[in-house]
């Protein structure tokens, strides 16, 4: 049997509780559902896109290589990883404590009942491209044509995302949250 060794790129955001916890138990619900995590970008704090009173979102992408595991094999084991954490909701714009999003499987193209490749709106949220151009500026979206960086450059999106540093003396958010479980 041949192995095939596939590089992938999951999009990982929460906006809900403790939001840097609900990322890095999702970094490791990957590893544990058998995806190599090779590199994650920096965590960016990103205003919540096409919602209202919304929490901030804190987003990263991951690059995993996975082995010999399909693209909805792999939508299965992050659904699980997204319901193990606490995820009760799988309807768009809804707050959450994670959401995993598949975004690139190598370069396929797929458009099933279950699963659109690459993720039908990875291109047009600065959310996910911003991560995705620190990880691999120069790789090529397999529907669009051109790079990451390139559909960057180009996009028309004027929300806010910065890369996150939190603040220890602010005692707000995540801070706030991980003193009073500590503590």
């Amino acid at each position: 049997m041949e192995t095939e060794i596939v590089t992938a790129y999951i999009g990982l955001g929460s906006n809900e509780g403790f939001r840097t916890g609900n990322i890095l138990l999702a970094v490791r619900g990957l590893m544990e559902a058998g995806f190599h995590v090779s590199r994650l970008s920096a965590i960016y704090e990103t205003d919540p896109v096409e919602v209202e009173g919304h929490e901030k979102y804190l987003n990263m992408v991951a690059e995993v290589f996975v082995t010999n595991v399909s693209p909805t094999q792999m939508l299965a084991r992050m659904v699980r990883i997204e319901y193990l954490l606490g995820r009760r909701h799988k309807y768009l714009l809804a707050p959450r404590t994670i959401d995993l999003d598949l975004l690139l499987y190598g370069d396929a193209i797929i458009e099933s009942e279950f699963l659109t490749l690459p993720h039908p709106r990875m291109h047009l949220r600065k959310f996910v491209l911003v991560p995705m151009a620190e990880l691999a500026p120069d790789l090529i979206h397999p529907g669009e044509n051109k790079s990451m960086s390139e559909i960057l450059e180009a996009l028309n999106d004027d929300s806010k995302v910065e890369r996150w540093n939190p603040d220890p003396k602010s005692r707000s958010g995540d801070v706030a949250i991980a003193e009073s479980h500590a503590g």
